[in-house]
């Protein structure tokens, strides 16, 4: 029987699965769509495909290096516990293990781990453990030298905040030390040029409008506005902050003096951008007995 886009569509709906997993269950079921239905539950599809609507912001950060490559990937979780979990940290591993060898989230969910694609078994971990989950995003770093730290580690190479930094030359300690100054100091940008420059103009029209309340003259007010800039992009960017270790200098002389170059970092914390639900005890428990 010839599958259409209007029986994955009605499948889809009555049963909250993925496109592809609906197509498949209709193809395996002869477009049987109660049978396809049946076979979603049967694989866990479905139950997994409930729990998709809910925030999924804790999880794990992991870090994979070789050679001269890095790896950053994040895996979300609906609550902290998992993120304590073996089971949940031993996938996150093989996940962060098998990015290296991909460009994109995308390409790592097609990926296979152990046969089985990437995207199928966190489906399969999402019905064992009965939360959502999310492959959410990955950033990879090259040099001569990648150097990864992790901050709040819940294991080996996984925690909170996964950093990479990636060297021309070789100082794996000063790498370290690098590293451990992102996690802390979370800079946004490698240097001046690499800010957003949506931000920096939103940044200079701030500091113009502040400038200009002073009641000062025009070449005073411009004066004010580069002097104003100059410590912004020092506070915001990591070649331009004071290096944690050695206040004195900045990240980018500290380098030097090192005897490398920083070619590019990846700070990634868990959760950030994702805006969680919060709710209160005794409404939690009540949605609870409202099952």
């Amino acid at each position: 029987m010839a599958i259409t886009a209007a029986m994955v569509k009605d499948l889809r709906e009555r049963s909250g699965a993925g496109m592809m997993d609906a197509k498949k269950a209709l193809t395996e079921t002869n477009g049987d769509m109660e049978a396809a239905i049946d076979w979603l539950r049967t694989k866990g599809l479905a139950t997994a495909a409930k729990k998709s609507g809910r925030t999924a912001a804790e999880g794990l950060v992991a870090v994979a290096v070789t050679g001269g490559k890095g790896v950053a990937l994040e895996v979300n979780a609906e609550t902290d516990f998992v993120g304590k979990n073996a089971e949940f940290q031993q996938m996150v591993g093989s996940f962060a293990q098998k990015a290296l060898d991909v460009d994109s989230i995308e390409a790592l969910a097609e990926a296979e781990v152990n046969g089985q694609k990437v995207s199928a078994i966190l489906t399969d971990k999402i019905a064992t453990i009965g939360e959502n989950m999310a492959l959410r995003r990955m950033q990879t770093v090259t040099g001569d030298q990648v150097v990864s730290y992790i901050h709040n580690a819940a294991t080996d190479g996984m925690g909170k905040i996964g950093v990479l930094v990636a060297l021309k030359g070789d100082n794996a300690d000063f790498g370290r030390q690098v590293a451990m100054h992102i996690a802390a100091a979370n800079p946004q940008a490698l240097n001046e040029a690499s800010l957003d420059p949506a931000v920096v103009e939103r940044e200079r029209n701030v500091l113009t409008e502040q400038a200009r309340e002073s009641g000062k003259p025009d070449a005073v007010i411009e004066k004010m506005i580069v002097g104003r800039m100059q410590k912004f992009f020092a506070e915001n960017t990591l070649l331009g902050q004071a290096f944690v270790v050695n206040p004195d200098l900045t990240v980018e002389a500290a380098a030097k003096e090192a005897g490398v170059e920083i070619v590019s970092y990846v700070r990634m914390e868990v959760g950030e951008g994702i805006e969680k639900k919060e709710e209160d005890f005794a409404a939690e428990v009540a949605k609870a007995m409202q099952g």
